[in-house]
């Protein structure tokens, strides 16, 4: 049985997160994605307990006091959280456990779980970064200012995660980045 392995997925909105993490799925045996508890409403085509699990702001807030969750933050407005109990049942089946959460998160993963692998995935550059944000169509002019804002602040702390890969061509960040879990799921 291959060990089982936490990996989080960090970097900006817009730097090519959910386009990898859906890669990896694919390639990636044994790979499972958590889904994070949200305060938020969902977007056009998102259903509960598949993309996220959506809760009130009571609920979160009961989920953390009970321990429920292996991290949470604030971000953009909301509250995200990665539920404990799922993701530790597929670790103990030997599953790669891919986390896609923002770099407050990860670093909470970190400190409880020495163990997880933190892999921050960067844009090739801020312009590049704000081009695929407005391309996407589903932010307004304060929210694209927020997460250029943010993405600088999540930037400056990438050398704190265990590997970077620049996500300049979907195709290679994604074979560079199997290439990695693979390495971490024999050892």
């Amino acid at each position: 049985m291959r060990k089982g392995n936490l990996f989080v997925i960090s970097g900006p909105s817009g730097a090519g997160k959910g386009t990898l993490v859906s890669r990896l799925l694919e390639r990636v045996p044994g790979a499972w994605v958590s889904i994070s508890a949200t305060t938020r409403a969902p977007r056009e085509g998102e259903v509960d307990g598949v993309h996220y699990l959506f809760v009130d702001d009571a609920e979160f807030d009961r989920m953390v006091e009970e321990g429920g969750l292996l991290e949470w933050a604030q971000v953009h407005d909301h509250k995200y959280g990665t539920p404990r109990a799922l993701v530790e049942s597929h670790m103990a089946v030997g599953d790669q456990v891919i986390l896609e959460i923002d770099v407050q998160g990860g670093f909470q993963i970190k400190e409880k779980n020495p163990d997880a692998h933190l892999v921050f995935i960067e844009p090739p550059s801020l312009d590049e970064l704000e081009r695929r944000l407005r391309g996407r169509g589903t932010e307004d002019e304060d929210s694209v200012v927020l997460r250029m804002r943010n993405a600088e602040l999540e930037l400056s702390r990438k050398m704190e995660y265990d590997i970077q890969f620049v996500n300049d061509d979907i195709d290679v960040c994604t074979d560079e980045v199997v290439s990695y879990i693979e390495r971490q799921a024999t050892i």
